[in-house]
């Protein structure tokens, strides 16, 4: 007797369903697309139909434009497609960012897309699914990365901004046009004083605004005429903009990175920033041996990081654990805000120009 086909593989354009004849977070253009979340490495413009989250619609439409053929999902609702069961289920890792479960003929597969762990004030958290087939990332799959207890993050935010504030500067706050930008906003002490943003990271929290994430009040740094006093206030901003002359205008500076690359020295020393705050948005090691032990899977797939040395140890753990990639060691979303367009999408004071 024949076995039966693998429910997914992985093809040069992504992860492929053979039977329900769709992608899952493909790399290139294709006819039909199931996306894990809106970050513009796993949502990818030109291809004819895409499947998503409800929950990550604004985003979705923001960085693929109003005009791409959409089909949208709650999470736990499921969709048919040629004998395929498709579910959305929480991932953690940003608004509308989701697991894909697939069921078909009795397999049980689970696409994790980028993930983490613990609760976030600007999405659902991360759910365990049991299955077959774990597909998980492994962006920070080495045992030095442990997150430090988020609340104590943005304690130690907040302390950087207070202390910044009263020596009279302004504090910038790098972090990711969308997905760490919000959640950093989300954590900022309102009383310590105003709170402005980078163009790209504005057209962010606009669409998190509209999928109805309440957010402290921000201002467009574009919308701001003539002289200012910026002193004591706080920007966020993306991590190119860091050295540019954009940051001129703000005299007096303080400036910090949040990452979970701020875990290593190098990294740190690489960005020249005054502070850097351990904040990730991606699992780290006792978080991806902790959701592997809760899906609990027959077998492992570890792709987008340092997928060998998952692997390896887990296999080391009893688990049935393959690499499926080469592509190395990635960047924290790799969300800079550099591929956001610069046409207003709202009124003239929350603009989105990047400057």
């Amino acid at each position: 007797m024949a076995l039966p086909e693998p429910l997914i593989r992985q093809t040069p354009l992504g992860t492929y369903c053979a039977a329900g004849d769709f992608y899952i977070d493909p790399q290139r253009p294709v006819r039909r697309a199931v996306i894990t979340h809106a970050h513009s490495d796993h949502a990818r413009w030109g291809c004819d139909h895409y499947l998503a989250t409800t929950s990550s619609e604004h985003l979705l439409r923001m960085r693929l434009s109003n005009d791409a053929d959409f089909q949208f999902a709650p999470y736990g609702q499921t969709v048919h497609h040629h004998g395929v069961q498709i579910s959305f289920h929480p991932a953690g890792h940003m608004l509308g960012s989701a697991q894909i479960r697939l069921e078909h003929r009795g397999q049980v597969a689970v696409v994790a897309g980028d993930y983490k762990l613990g609760p976030d004030a600007t999405c659902a958290s991360w759910q365990p699914i049991r299955c077959h087939l774990f597909v998980t990332e492994s962006t920070f799959a080495l045992p030095v990365y442990r997150w430090p207890d988020a609340d104590q993050v943005f304690e130690s935010i907040n302390r950087w901004w207070r202390d910044s504030a009263a020596a009279g500067k302004c504090c910038l706050l790098y972090g990711y046009a969308v997905g760490k930008s919000q959640r950093l906003l989300a954590g900022l002490d309102t009383s310590i004083g105003p709170i402005y943003t980078h163009g790209a990271v504005e057209k962010g929290v606009q669409a998190y605004r509209d999928s109805g994430v309440k957010l402290p009040e921000t201002r467009y740094v574009g919308s701001i005429d003539g002289k200012h006093d910026w002193s004591g206030s706080l920007v966020l901003a993306v991590p190119s903009a860091h050295g540019t002359p954009w940051t001129r205008r703000f005299g007096a500076v303080s400036t910090a990175m949040a990452s979970g690359w701020m875990m290593i020295r190098g990294p740190r020393r690489r960005r020249a920033t005054d502070r850097g705050f351990v904040l990730s948005d991606h699992i780290d090691w006792p978080g991806l041996l902790e959701a592997v032990a809760l899906c609990d899977p027959d077998k492992v797939w570890v792709q987008h990081g340092y997928t060998a040395v998952a692997a390896r140890y887990l296999c080391e753990l009893g688990r049935d654990a393959v690499s499926i990639d080469r592509s190395g060691r990635r960047g924290e979303e790799e969300e800079d805000g550099s591929e956001i367009d610069t046409a207003p999408a709202s009124p003239p004071d929350r603009g989105d120009a990047t400057p």
